[in-house]
This record gives structure tokens, C-alpha cells and sequence, in this order.
């Protein structure tokens, strides 16, 4: 049995259980990779791993998640999303034990390397499998920002919560019985590994959550030689799509200026936050509280995604809107790069908020016309895309920056970047309907950019 638009339902779930299935998924999710952001660097070298080496395993986390990004979602497209996101938490179980209990430099790469497949694995089902429901249930012309939007929100704020509970953690125990555990365990279960434990936990209530949770249509049943076959296949539609819709590349071109936005700001505002407070020590601290207030933020922007769409008049205004927003911030970041003093360093903070804002509300507008131009059969596929899209430019634009070390520059070429990516939309080839009407986008659509 399929809807009009061509997708499969079995038993509908309404729109509202779909909903809250998609926040609390994308909240379980990400939780436990928020208790990482603080720790994980820490624990590596306290493993008495050098700098090189702890730089060559996020390395391998990023190859393994970009060569991975496409195919994976092809999977997702294929097999389903709920078997792809149980096998994403799986394998984030594992990598969290590693990186938790290793003391080898090996296997901490390997860790890190199923944390990127991980990664890899979880971009796009859990969105798409929200999109499917509604569609099955309403149709195609149902709305999506809203769910999208508190997505967005959800993720952010369980980023924002893991950043503080994975940074007090190992305080706390240090101040406790940190020492005692160390020495029960001769030193595998450090003060700076709990939160790592605590993630392993909520990584695999997330995945018996996604396998009772996330219910989906049945499908042909599938076999090895078909996965291999349609994986490809699925795939290379995913890559052709931007070629045949002008709001498709849009998406993807934003994506990426997006990607180098963040791969700036995450590069250059340790060091901005160390040399204002003196120390590395205090400037991980206080970089620990900035970051979460990014992601809150962002979470606070995201769910202002819905009402800046209808004052802005249409989705594709929104995303103008909203990145301009971000580049905005990246500017007063930029400009004040050189400077010094509470006014420097108040304006600095405004634009590190402005920038994760106006990122937070672009996201779920950008999605939703991404969800309008692609079926179902290959919606987890351009999701891929989009996050390959983000990745790539988030590494080129990290090496360029680290090539131009510190001072503006950085900051105003970055800015720039985002600045184009907004005067994207200010044409709108493609009819995008007022918010609440939700009309479809054609699929084909190839208007010059």
C-alpha cells in the first residue's frame, strides 16, 4: 500500500507520536556525543598519547565518516532507517568503551575510526524516517518545519547538557573518588573516562528506543547481492540530484559555507579564549561554558526556524535571513580578532552567539525544502550529501585557516563564505509556498541559480 506521493506505510503513526519519536531520537543521539566535547582530548593525552597522535585519530574518525557518508545512506534507503540507526548506536557503544578504557594507541584509533563509522551510519535516517511518517500519514504537502525545527532544538540542547555534564563529571570525581577508582581498575577507568561510560549508556538506550520506537512500513526483503546492487544505484541518484534541481544545489552550496563557518570557529576560538584568560587550563573551562552556550543558542534558533518563516514570507527568505544573521556574527568576530578589553570581548561573545543563532534557524528551513525536492526513496541519500558537503569544506577550510594563523583574516574570509551562500537565496527560482500551505517543490526543477 503506498500514499499518493509513493510511499510505503504500514500501521500511520500520527504526526504528533512522530514528532516526539524524531525529537527524543535526536536527543538520545547526541547526548552522549556532547559528554565527549570536554574529556575526549584530555583523556587522550592523560593516556600519554602526544598531540600528534591524538590529531591523527580525529583524523581517522573524518576519513571513516566521509568515505562512509554516501554509501550509508544509500543503506538507510535501502534496508531501512530503523536497522541503520540501531547499527549507528552499536558501534558508538563500542567506540565510547574503547576510548573509555584503552590505553593503546591503536585501539583508540579504532575507537576513534567506529565513532566516524558511527557518525556516518546516523546521517539522515532518523530525519528521514520522520519525514516518511508524516508523508504516509498526511501526504506530501504536510508540514515539516515545526518536527524538523524541534529536531534541530533537541540536538542542540542535548550538545549543550552533555558539554556540562561531560566537563563536571571528572571534576567531581577528581574531587571524590576518583583516585580510589583509578587504583581499583590500576588506572583503566579514569576520573576523565566516566563520562565516556555514562555515553556508552545512553547510546544503547538509544538504540533499543530506535528499534522499538521507530516502526516502519514493511519492505521486500532484501539480500546481500540486492544491497549491493541498490546501494550504488541509490547513490548515484543522490549525487545526480543536485545536478537536476536548482534548489538542490542551493541547499548543498549553504551546506557548505556552513561547514567552513563552523571548521573556522571551532579552530580559531580555543586559542582566542586561552589568550584572554592567561592559561590553557582556565581557557578549556571557560571555552567548555562558551561552547554550550553556542549550542543553546543554536537550539533557541532552531526553534525560531518555524516563526522566522512566516515573518520572512517563505522558506527560502528564512534561510537568507538566517544565515545573514551568521555572518553577521562571524563579522563581529572577525573584527574583533586584534582587540582587547570588555567591549572587544563583549562584542566577540555577541557574534559567537549571533553566528550559532542564525545557523540553528537556517537548518530546519534549508531541510525542508531539501525534503521537498527528493522522494522518499532517496531522502536519507541527500541528507548524506548535505552532511558530506558540510564535512568537506569543514576540513579544506580548517586547513586554509590553520595556513593563515591568527587575526582577522580568517574570520573575514570565513565571513564572506556565509555572506555568498545567503545572497544564494535572494532569488527564489523555485515557488515555495507561505509556511502552513507546505506546498510541494517540483522534483526536476533546473532553474539557473
Amino acid at each position: 500500500m503506498s500514499t499518493p506521493g509513493g510511499i510505503a506505510v504500514g500501521p500511520r503513526i500520527d504526526p504528533r507520536s512522530a514528532r516526539r519519536r524524531y525529537v527524543t531520537t535526536c536527543a538520545l543521539f547526541w547526548l552522549p556525543m556532547g559528554l565527549t566535547i570536554a574529556p575526549l582530548v584530555l583523556l587522550f593525552t592523560e593516556r600519554g598519547m602526544a598531540l600528534t597522535a591524538v590529531a591523527g585519530f580525529f583524523l581517522a574518525h573524518s576519513l571513516t565518516a566521509a568515505a562512509l557518508e554516501l554509501p550509508t545512506g544509500g543503506l538507510s534507503d535501502v534496508i531501512g532507517r530503523r536497522a541503520v540507526l540501531a547499527a549507528a548506536g552499536l558501534l558508538n557503544a563500542a567506540a565510547f568503551t574503547l576510548q573509555a578504557l584503552s590505553t593503546t594507541a591503536w585501539a583508540l584509533a579504532l575507537g576513534m575510526t567506529l565513532m566516524g563509522a558511527g557518525r556516518a551510519l546516523s546521517s539522515g535516517p532518523a530525519e528521514a524516517w520522520y519525514v516518511d511518517a508524516v508523508h504516509a500519514s498526511r501526504g506530501p504537502d504536510a508540514e515539516l518545519r515545526t518536527g524538523l525545527a524541534r529536531g534541530g532544538a533537541a540536538t542542540s540542547a542535548a550538545l549543550a547538557l552533555g558539554t556540562l555534564v561531560g566537563g563536571a563529571l571528572p571534576w567531581l570525581l577528581d574531587l571524590g573518588p576518583g583516585d580510589r577508582i583509578a587504583s581499583a581498575t590500576s588506572d583503566l577507568v579514569l576520573p576523565l573516562s566516566a563520562p565516556l561510560l555514562l555515553g556508552t549508556i545512553v547510546v544503547l538506550g538509544f538504540t533499543g528506543y530506535v528499534l522499538t520506537a521507530l516502526r516502519e512500513p514493511p519492505r521486500a526483503p532484501v539480500t546481500l547481492p540486492g544491497v549491493l546492487r541498490g546501494v550504488p544505484t541509490t547513490v548515484a541518484e543522490g549525487l545526480r540530484l543536485g545536478g537536476r534541481s536548482a534548489l538542490v544545489r542551493r541547499v548543498l552550496w549553504s551546506t557548505a559555507a556552513i561547514g567552513g563557518a563552523l571548521a573556522t570557529t571551532e579552530l580559531l576560538t580555543p586559542g582566542r579564549v586561552a589568550a584572554l584568560t592567561g592559561a590553557p587550563e582556565s581557557g578549556t573551562l571557560v571555552f567548555g561554558a562558551l561552547a554550550c552556550a553556542g549550542f543553546a543558542c543554536s537550539a533557541f534558533g532552531s526553534h525560531l526556524a518555524p516563526p522566522v518563516a512566516r515573518r520572512a514570507g517563505s522558506g527560502q527568505r528564512a534561510v537568507l535571513v538566517s544565515l545573514a544573521t551568521a555572518a553577521v556574527g562571524l563579522l563581529l568576530l572577525g573584527v574583533t580578532a586584534a582587540a582587547s578589553g570588555p567591549p572587544a570581548w563583549a562584542l566577540g561573545a555577541l557574534g559567537y552567539g549571533l553566528l550559532y543563532l542564525g545557523l540553528g534557524a537556517a537548518g530546519p528551513n534549508q531541510n525542508e525544502l531539501l525534503h521537498r525536492a527528493v522522494a522518499s526513496s532517496g531522502r536519507a541519500t541527500a541528507l548524506s550529501v548535505q552532511s558530506l558537503a558540510l564535512q568537506l569544506t569543514g576540513a579544506v577550510t580548517g586547513l586554509l585557516v590553520a595556513s593563515l594563523g591568527v587575526g582577522p583574516l580568517p574570520w573575514l574570509l570565513a565571513t564572506a563564505l556565509l555572506l555568498a551562500a545567503a545572497l544564494l537565496w535572494c532569488r527564489a527560482p523555485e515557488r515555495d509556498s507561505a509556511p502552513g500551505s507546505a506546498a510541494p517543490v517540483p522534483e526536476t526543477t533546473a532553474t539557473a541559480s
